[in-house]
């Protein structure tokens, strides 16, 4: 129940019997709880809000403060205090816990406790509270992407065979295939069940090799260089092309069950730069098994700039 803050003889019928519950086995700490009422009147325009266990301190923005009969011995003032002007929990002002947005708490064993200091952590808890929120800062706008993509040529050797498990009691797969993760819906790709994107080009598992060609987008900012396109994947920290290990079903679904990053945010910028050249073209090569067929853990990369 809400209405304007008000010494305490002059709530509501509802708030009174709300706050007489609370207090009911604890009468001696009522008067802490009429002596916080009695100091909001200076502060400003306050709502109180009385509740089965609490009791809320409303400012036109947001709560800013709640007083709790805690314990039979105490009452908790929570304050809702944030930024440098306020210390680390310590001394009077403690860490707050169960006190709804309260983020700091001073205990109160008796009216004489709600001191000066008291009265100015409570001031300031309402001032942070009713000033309106810092206006939002709008992220700068991205930079456009280069006029020319950058070509990537993705070279996998060494693939594994057709049928893979990874333990006695791990799955057997017995159809699988390699294939570039990506959103394109203009390259030939399976469906990956419980995944946004698709399969594109899956190759057998047991092929002597795997090609894609792809695109990327490229944008020059203020902290380097960034990659895009619907094959990139990775947020702004980890943007990568990705290979996707998968057992094509009959109904021809792609059940993955590993993958492989190629990680853009490893490559020096300099190759990049050469690979943006007229002609040029970046090439990744990734390859799973040595010369004698033993699998490579993690697969080895290597990147190199080529030409068309």
């Amino acid at each position: 129940m809400s209405q304007p803050s008000a010494p305490p003889q002059i709530l509501p019928p509802e708030a009174v019997r709300l706050i007489d519950g609370q207090y009911a086995d604890r009468p001696h700490l009522r008067p802490i709880l009429d002596a916080v009422l009695a100091a909001l009147p200076p502060l400003g325009a306050v709502t109180v809000e009385a509740r089965n266990t609490l009791v809320s301190l409303v400012t036109p923005r947001r709560t800013f403060a709640v007083v709790q009969a805690t314990t039979k011995n105490r009452v908790d003032l929570g304050l809702r205090l944030e930024g440098p002007q306020v210390p680390a929990p310590g001394g009077r002002l403690l860490p707050a816990k169960n006190l709804g947005a309260a983020t700091v708490r001073i205990a109160l064993t008796e009216p004489a406790e709600l001191d000066d200091e008291a009265l100015g952590w409570l001031r300031l808890a309402y001032e942070q509270n009713t000033a309106p929120p810092p206006p939002r800062r709008k992220p700068a706008p991205r930079p456009k992407p280069e006029p020319t993509p950058l070509a990537v040529v993705i070279e996998a050797y060494g693939l594994p065979g057709r049928s893979f498990c990874a333990g006695p009691d791990a799955p057997h797969f017995w159809n699988v295939h390699l294939a570039l993760r990506g959103t394109s819906k203009d390259r030939p790709g399976l469906t990956v069940p419980g995944h946004p994107w698709r399969a594109i080009e899956p190759v057998p598992g047991d092929a002597t090799s795997a090609r894609w060609e792809v695109e990327v987008t490229i944008r020059r900012g203020a902290d380097g260089l960034d990659f895009g396109g619907p094959f990139v994947r990775g947020d702004r920290t980890d943007r990568h092309l990705a290979l996707a290990w998968g057992d094509v079903s009959a109904d021809g679904m792609f059940r993955l069950f590993r993958g492989a990053k190629l990680r853009l945010l490893d490559l020096d910028p300099g190759v990049v730069e050469q690979a943006l050249r007229p002609g040029a073209r970046l090439v990744v090569g990734i390859r799973f098994t040595d010369v004698h067929g033993r699998p490579i853990r993690p697969a080895e990369v290597t990147w190199a700039v080529g030409h068309a």
